[in-house]
């Protein structure tokens, strides 16, 4: 096999990358970001709205609870194990034709889940629907960054985020609704009309400015999806059988030092560590993945808080829910406008602040007051989150090269995911360790968490390591 173009490491690192473009015309310009709306939506509805199914999929096709949950877990590993070879993949072949390859893909499985009449088919299902996500997942972030001019790209990144937001915390909600009206084969088919809609928009979608000519690396390929498999299926097994979910991981992250070790001297690794020589990318991926980690901690642990330690009805608890990606959603537009402004650690310093200021609120409010002193602290707590989303994300996609954009957002989507699979892991160590107790210890670790990276901006702006407002 060909090894992959070298550089110099001792080469220092650029200070900016080139990172003008001109975007698309009206109207090519809201049918692609049309597209791309419609396909963030699905693939990040369809990796949670299958956990209210559970139950009723699994009476229905007489399966364990246990073995029931490989229908979530083979669409997540799948996609994260994915995202950085497709990635490389989109890089050489073009993000059009991959976009709409893995459209078509993500159709396709969607209808197979629907028609499943067994686990074993419909895991196989969940994991072709994983590919086609991974394949799309993975060009958000380059895609934005082509579909709009520079002076547009903070609200198109503000309307993708708040999407990711909004849809990570309504899939279930989505699910319950389906499921009031209907059987659980629709939870996969509903799906399908939107993707038929996002394959024609698909067609005003621009190529990258230019693909890499490099030899695919095969190895780093399956190294890489091998090391995520196993750090997924770790996670996941570190709450319930401590000993083996940390065998798991300590595999994982040998696979993982060998992966980087082999990406290091290559000029465009598989494994994008090349863009971590630019330091507005590194501290945008440590305080994005820090953020995700908290906000899947809080998505997770506080139902059980607010069930169990304060006895609040679940009516209640959902319409607590809602809040979040209300917060979310009002303060996006105002994120977006004042990235032009403001530098992009100050805003998501901001926002990071707010994040931590709601989960501390929350869980230090007594359990017997009015429903509405706890719609407050959701409220800021989400958003914070929405206001500290596009500034950061910008950041990260605006401070590596154009040519690499297809890399760097498959790196944005695999923090995220990470982030949430740690999150949820994180929660799961805390049940083991006092089901009693657990929530309001893991609620704690989320605001720590948000609290470093509030930390981490602020060092990020007293250095200057950070993009100039434009």
């Amino acid at each position: 096999m060909t090894e992959a173009p070298t550089r110099n490491p001792d080469q220092p690192a650029p200070a900016a990358a080139p990172r003008t473009t001109t975007g698309l015309p009206s109207p090519a310009r809201q049918w692609a970001a049309g597209a791309l709306l419609c396909c963030i939506g699905v693939t990040v509805l369809d990796a949670n709205i299958a956990n209210i199914a559970l139950p009723t999929i699994s009476r229905e096709l007489n399966i364990g609870e246990a073995d029931s949950i490989w229908i979530v877990n083979a669409y997540t590993i799948s996609v994260m194990a994915t995202l950085l070879p497709l990635s490389a993949v989109a890089e050489r072949i073009g993000f059009k034709l991959m976009f709409r390859l893995g459209l078509a893909l993500f159709t396709i499985a969607s209808l197979l889940c629907a028609m499943s009449g067994n686990l074993h088919s419909l895991v196989g299902a969940r994991i072709l629907q994983g590919l086609g996500a991974s394949s799309m997942m993975c060009l958000f972030g380059g895609l934005v960054r082509h579909i709009y001019p520079t002076h547009k790209l903070a609200a198109g990144i503000s309307v993708n985020a708040m999407t990711v937001g909004v849809m990570s915390v309504v899939g279930p909600s989505v699910g319950a609704a389906i499921l009031s009206i209907a059987s659980w084969q629709w939870i996969f088919g509903f799906t399908v009309p939107i993707c038929l809609f996002a394959m024609y928009a698909a067609g005003y979608l621009p190529e990258a400015a230019s693909r890499s000519k490099g030899r695919f690396d095969y190895l780093s390929a399956i190294l890489n999806i091998f090391t995520f498999a196993l750090l997924l299926i770790g996670l996941d097994a570190i709450g319930r059988n401590p000993g083996r979910g940390l065998f798991m991981l300590a595999i994982a992250a040998a696979g993982g030092y060998v992966l980087i070790r082999r990406s290091l001297p290559q000029a465009t690794p598989l494994v994008p560590v090349d863009l971590f020589r630019y330091p507005i990318f590194k501290y945008a991926v440590i305080v994005s993945a820090l953020t995700f980690t908290a906000q899947m901690i809080s998505m997770l642990a506080l139902p059980f808080y607010y069930q169990h330690n304060l006895g609040m009805p679940l009516q209640k608890v959902g319409l607590l829910f809602g809040v979040w990606p209300i917060g979310s959603v009002v303060i996006a537009s105002l994120s977006a406008k004042l990235c032009r402004y403001f530098k992009a650690s100050l805003l998501s310093g901001i926002g990071a602040a707010l994040m931590a200021i709601g989960i501390i609120a929350l869980i230090s409010l007594p359990a017997d007051i009015a429903l509405w002193y706890y719609v407050a602290p959701m409220f800021v707590a989400g958003m914070g989150f929405g206001f500290f989303q596009t500034p950061n994300n910008r950041a990260m996609l605006m401070s590596t090269p154009l040519k690499r954009s297809g890399a760097t957002g498959g790196v944005q989507a695999t923090t995220r995911l990470f982030g949430q699979g740690v999150g949820a892991a994180c929660v799961a160590i805390s049940f083991h360790v006092d089901p009693v107790r657990g929530p309001m210890y893991v609620m704690g670790l989320a605001s720590a968490l948000v609290i470093i990276a509030v930390i981490i901006n602020l060092f990020r702006y007293i250095k200057g390591l950070d993009t100039d407002a434009s």
